[in-house]
């Protein structure tokens, strides 16, 4: 028997209240499903999924089913830049993830459609499906189209960064802020929602070939139609998510997140989603996975072009058929069949020529934007995870945007305790070559672990910034964010992790090939190993925890729960193993 036909005979005032909203008594006898959506007049990412919702239902309908729409609006990151709403960012993914959960859990559906577009509302959905696991599929709200002269959302940053400077004029900078977004859809490059739309796909949790299409494609509506076909056969057949994602299933995800140059953030998203499905993953898992990879998509913001390009390209199913020998072909996926079968049927259904006409029209081909296996743009994937007396749990670069100058470098700490202190310093000149600007107590427990998208586009669109300093902080970047920037830093400042002891001028030793990230010195010159942290040892013993920045609310609630930035800034608690193997 169906779960929500168990609800029915369980609760009397079911099929009652039901009626009073419009349900025919036919509806009651059918599958019934969950349509769950992040749409709300919020922003571009999430202003046109009504659109898709109805298409859903429609498909819903079609198959026998019973539709039933619930609403979780996400905030934008790019309307949250520049004030104290980006503190709210991150902890409204757990919030969403929550909000899913009690939707589905609080009423019986049989299935579930979930449809969002963006940095958090991917990956919130992706864990509210774990927290569920009833029968699902994914659709994503595709990318917006970009602007004249091919100009896209993460460009701003630069430009804000060149009219403080004063290298453009006001009109010049008012121009390009109004027309960076013409359509609905996520922001037209590799940040993190991009990064996660793909991600979704790559795990097997939605139609093949639908991530990251134009929001203005018609073919977006056929896909969340289909989508909602697909969710009652599900709902028929109880196949549920936590019975064929594995951790085959991550991994095939992290090899194409290596192949993309993926967000930095998901290394927040992807544990915490993999988790809600009782699978443990780590920082290290995605280094051992980027070392044997390639990274190939010439997308922005680190590539030449828009977002919208991809899907043009090939998407994500030919992004697999380029890494197909890193991939576990065997594993299922939301269609009934394997990755593998999945991508033999793209190669006779004429997937690939339909984008190919696309690109050529702008002249290009696919290799324009996918490059071969054989040509990649770099080896070794696009993150590294760095550990040391700086980082002992681990701290995040995507070296993939990060000048060959600065893989190995001492630089001079220059602390700050809040991100608007850099961001003034560095704007005004007061940072050099050979610095290393540290932003602290913006980690999960501190400030709720905003952002500094700001910051790091201040940096890199100063070319002499850019390739002589780094930055180096407890909170997290924009998927947009390009240059010499590591974060995640872990233990966080407020939980007195080392970051917080660092002083004016320490030596700090950046060593991507080697994954290291040291503090090897004070200003006053480098030190043995033991010498430092016997100096470590005394500032701790100095040092004092500070008083919790929020005292009420959801940030409260967030600050005194959140786990580790390594481990998915999720709130909850990791099972950590014991020496005698107990958990």
């Amino acid at each position: 028997m169906l779960h929500s036909q168990q609800v029915r005979a369980l609760a009397p005032e079911n099929d009652p209240l039901r009626i009073g909203m419009g349900w025919s008594r036919d509806d009651l006898e059918k599958p019934q499903i969950l349509v769950e959506s992040t749409f709300g007049d919020s922003h571009p990412g999430s202003a046109h999924l009504d659109a898709l919702v109805q298409e859903a239902i429609r498909g819903i309908r079609d198959a026998g089913g019973k539709g039933a729409r619930y609403f979780v609006t996400d905030i934008c990151d790019g309307l949250a830049q520049g004030h104290d709403g980006i503190n709210y960012s991150l902890v409204q993914r757990d919030m969403i993830a929550n909000m899913i959960e009690i939707h589905g859990s609080a009423t019986g559906f049989d299935g579930a459609v979930y449809i969002a577009s963006c940095d958090k509302s991917v990956p919130a959905c992706l864990m509210g499906l774990g927290r569920l696991n009833i029968p699902a599929v994914v659709v994503t709200g595709g990318v917006m189209d970009p602007g004249p002269g091919l100009l896209t959302l993460e460009q701003i940053g630069t430009y804000s960064a060149m009219y403080e400077r004063g290298e453009i004029s006001k009109e010049e900078f008012e121009e390009y802020k109004l027309s960076a977004c013409p359509s609905c859809g996520a922001c037209s490059f590799m940040g993190t929602a991009s990064t996660m739309q793909i991600m979704a796909e790559a795990l097997g949790l939605m139609l093949p070939g639908t991530a990251l299409m134009r929001a203005t494609d018609p073919d977006l509506k056929k896909a969340a139609y289909e989508a909602g076909r697909l969710s009652v056969e599900l709902a028929r057949k109880e196949t549920r998510p936590g019975d064929f994602i594995t951790m085959d299933s991550f991994e095939n995800a992290i090899m194409v997140h290596a192949a993309i140059s993926g967000s930095t953030n998901s290394l927040l998203h992807i544990p915490a989603a993999a988790h809600e499905l009782g699978i443990e993953i780590s920082g290290e898992t995605f280094d051992r996975l980027h070392k044997k990879a390639r990274y190939l998509l010439d997308i922005r913001p680190t590539g030449r072009w828009p977002a919208s390009f991809f899907h043009d390209a090939g998407g994500v199913p030919a992004i697999m058929e380029e890494i197909k020998p890193l991939l576990h072909l065997d594993a299922m996926t939301v269609t009934g069949k394997t990755l593998g079968e999945n991508l033999r049927d793209f190669k006779e259904n004429g997937y690939y020529e339909k984008g190919a006409e696309e690109l050529k029209k702008r002249g290009l081909q696919k290799e324009d934007v996918i490059r071969p296996y054989e040509k990649p743009i770099r080896t070794g994937g696009a993150i590294a995870v760095l550990t040391g007396n700086l980082a002992p749990e681990g701290a995040v670069v995507k070296h993939a945007a990060v000048p060959e100058e600065m893989f190995h470098k001492v630089l001079r700490a220059r602390p700050f305790d809040c991100e608007e202190e850099a961001i003034a310093a560095i704007l005004h000149r007061r940072i050099r070559p050979g610095d290393a600007v540290i932003i602290r107590y913006e980690g999960p427990r501190g400030s709720g672990m905003p952002e500094m998208f700001y910051t790091t586009e201040a940096i890199s669109s100063d070319p002499e910034l850019a390739a002589s300093i780094a930055l180096i902080t407890d909170g997290r970047f924009s998927g947009a964010s390009r240059g010499p920037a590591i974060g995640h830093v872990s233990p966080e400042a407020f939980q007195g992790g080392p970051i917080a002891l660092l002083e004016e001028g320490d030596l700090i030793e950046l060593d991507i090939p080697n994954r290291s990230l040291n503090i090897v010195g004070t200003k006053d010159g480098r030190l043995s190993p033991a010498e430092m942290e016997k100096i470590l040892k005394n500032r701790r013993a100095s040092w004092k925890p500070r008083k919790a920045k929020y005292s009420s609310g959801v940030l409260k609630l967030y600050s005194d729960h959140a786990v580790s930035p390594m481990r998915g800034g999720f709130m909850g608690k990791i099972k950590v193993e014991k020496e005698d193997g107990e958990r």
